[in-house]
């Protein structure tokens, strides 16, 4: 779906319509056609006249993205690598949870927001491969109909935690989840919609201001100012405590919570200091902690701490009150879990 259009609620497609002299209605048929059967040529909206396809096809050309790979993990996960209309990749998660009966519970998308990132972090695969273009609203969209359409199911939840820095990508994430939220869309509740951020300050700050309760979460890491350096280097510059302020300020302006991902690194960040530092900094905090195994990413030597570090580190937090959770990967037999996406194919084998 053109950008542009998919970015327009039904009032303003009824005034584009209307000033090329067609009918308020048309606007109407029009955003139903985006929005509630997401259509992917101007010829599927069959009740719109040919002299109006034929402008929009036009002014509005279709840019389609397409699954170029699919890969299914052995615990249900699937992996695909989207194609863009210019040729450029990226990566895309569906992560189903079933009931006991073999029913879908809920379906979870992990969407990405960038061809590439530019923020290098040590344990991320995607960071290695710099930053090519942001992506568009539309382009963050069809991931989700794209992972609906091949699971035939619902899609219940998404988090913006694929390839790129959605916060250096913000107006068109934000556009992105408007779409996904609308009842007349995707409904998907805003509490069901998550955000994750290296910490870009003023990408914070500027949630908070939004009317929608998207759930905001940032990867720390590290408490510890020198190790977060060396492990996210391109957010050196925003440091913890200027971030503590900000998430501050973001929880007493919009009352929610900010969830922390914290991948537990073995000799690295998985230390008793380490585990001191993230308590003291979630104090006066607002906030849950996912733990994470770090993942296997090719050419990096980092391992993930032990299972018993990991239950120590749960049991110190939640004795001090810190609601803390440790959330295994998935689809890492695949490199679909955190930090392992990168494009299978490389842009010369298109």
């Amino acid at each position: 779906m053109n950008n542009e259009l998919i970015k327009l609620d039904q009032d303003e497609l009824s005034a584009l319509l209307t000033s090329w002299g067609y009918p308020r209605f048309r606007g109407k048929q029009l955003h139903e056609w985006i929005h509630r059967h997401h259509a992917q040529s101007f010829d599927e909206m069959s009740n719109l006249p040919q002299d109006l396809r034929e402008r929009l096809a036009q002014e509005y050309p279709l840019e389609e993205t397409r699954v170029k790979d699919l890969q299914v993990s052995q615990d249900g996960t699937r992996k695909y690598i989207m194609e863009l209309h210019d040729g450029y990749l990226v990566e895309t998660v569906g992560m189903p949870v079933y009931r006991k009966d073999g029913s879908l519970e809920r379906l979870t998308v992990c969407v990405s927001s960038q061809v590439g990132c530019p923020m290098a972090c040590t344990f991320c695969a995607t960071g290695r491969e710099g930053l090519t273009r942001n992506l568009t609203a539309a382009e963050i969209v069809a991931q989700v109909r794209l992972v609906q359409d091949d699971f035939q199911q619902r899609v219940s939840n998404v988090v913006v935690m694929g390839q790129g820095e959605p916060f250096l990508n913000y107006n068109e994430v934000i556009a992105a989840l408007r779409v996904l939220n609308d009842e007349s869309d995707f409904h998907i509740g805003a509490r069901h919609i998550t955000l994750s951020t290296c910490g870009i300050l003023a990408g914070i700050d500027q949630l908070a201001e939004e009317p929608e309760q998207f759930t905001l979460a940032v990867s720390l890491h590290s408490a510890v100012q020198l190790t977060r350096d060396a492990l996210m280097p391109k957010v050196s510059h925003q440091p913890l405590d200027l971030l503590k302020k900000s998430l501050q300020r973001y929880s007493k302006k919009t009352g929610r919570r900010v969830s922390f991902e914290y991948l537990l690194i073995k000799d690295v960040n998985d230390g008793d200091d380490d585990l001191e530092a993230l308590i003291s900094f979630c104090r006066g905090l607002l906030c849950h902690i996912n733990l994470l195994p770090v993942n296997t990413v090719d050419g990096s030597s980092l391992k993930p701490a032990s299972t018993a570090t990991a239950q120590k580190w749960i049991k110190r937090l939640q004795e001090e009150g810190v609601e803390t959770s440790f959330r295994k990967s998935r689809g890492s037999d695949i490199a679909g879990a955190c930090g392992q996406l990168k494009n299978k194919f490389s842009q010369s084998q298109q």
